[in-house]
């Protein structure tokens, strides 16, 4: 599978999703992959703020990692869709917790939303002190979200 294709799963799932087109949707592995690939993404615009933060700081590389950042995580959550988790038999460290506590789950993912967004306004402004808070700060939300309804690798 190309790098590509989980990412234009991810798309394609939150299109049907969006659009009520459930039974057209993407088979859990697929989902669970895309699902995976966001994550990666995510996890790599985080690397990226990282090494800015730590020599240089580019204005445009912390501003291009946040938007990055920012713009995954309001679609990632899409891709918790019933069937998705471990009892698909698929691998996921996705928790059963995501889909029993759902409100708690939808609570975090806007959070992240939230604070990422915080991050993108931040990251234009060039206050590298401000851009390292905003990024510990959306640390914590990724941490508190994985404490919950992560299993641990």
């Amino acid at each position: 599978m190309t790098r590509a294709r989980p990412i234009l799963m991810a798309a394609a799932i939150a299109a049907l999703v969006a659009g009520g087109a459930a039974s057209m949707a993407a088979s859990p592995a697929e989902t669970i992959a895309a699902r995976q690939a966001n994550f990666k993404k995510m996890g790599g615009a985080m690397k990226a703020l990282k090494d800015e933060l730590g020599g240089g700081a580019d204005k445009a590389k912390l501003l291009a990692a946040a938007r990055t950042l920012a713009a995954t995580a309001r679609t990632q959550w899409v891709l918790f869709t019933p069937g998705t988790g471990p009892s698909s038999g698929v691998k996921t460290d996705a928790l059963p917790a995501i889909w029993t506590q759902k409100g708690a789950f939808d609570a975090a993912s806007a959070k992240l939303v939230a604070e990422a967004d915080k991050l993108v306004g931040i990251a234009g402004s060039g206050d590298t002190a401000a851009v390292l808070a905003q990024f510990k700060a959306v640390g914590g939300t990724c941490a508190a979200c994985h404490k919950q309804f992560r299993a641990e690798d």
